[in-house]
């Protein structure tokens, strides 16, 4: 004997917005990219309460800082600092004086390789598919983790 349940169509409509709001709530944040299929992204967020995040914003990116946003970060600009991050993932919560001791410092690398300080910010470097650009807050650390 098969048994059948019904619900009303609010039950049905409550238990489709829940499960929409899992699938939406935390979107997935991509590993590394693999060869050259894209540019990876490493973000340090230890000095401000949060792990390490890496994130592959593909193709080719036409800046670090479209490769930032391309591999799923968000930032802002000091409002009094054009151009100047202040704030990536809403991190840290006050924005620092750039004069200061504690800034989003830019690094470049290559896969397996040790960290190189960018002297261009990350509206000014244009990094090829292939490389990897990290992100450290501090006073002038380098991310936590080798180039993936």
């Amino acid at each position: 004997m098969t048994t059948r349940r019904t619900f009303g169509a609010s039950a049905l409509a409550a238990g489709l917005l829940a499960a929409s709001a899992v699938v939406t709530a935390t979107p997935a944040r991509a590993a590394a990219c693999t060869g050259t299929s894209g540019v990876t992204v490493v973000v340090d967020f230890t000095a401000v309460g949060g792990g390490i995040q890496t994130g592959c914003a593909p193709g080719d990116p036409a800046s670090g800082l479209a490769a930032l946003t391309g591999a799923g970060f968000s930032y802002s600009f000091h409002p009094r600092f054009p151009g100047f991050v202040c704030r990536i993932n809403s991190l840290p919560t006050v924005c620092t004086n750039p004069t200061g001791s504690a800034y989003w410092s830019y690094w470049h690398a290559q896969h397996g390789t040790p960290w190189v300080y960018s002297n261009l910010g990350g509206a000014s470097y244009d990094p090829a598919p292939g490389d990897v650009e990290g992100w450290a807050f501090g006073a002038g650390t380098q991310p936590g983790v080798t180039a993936p």
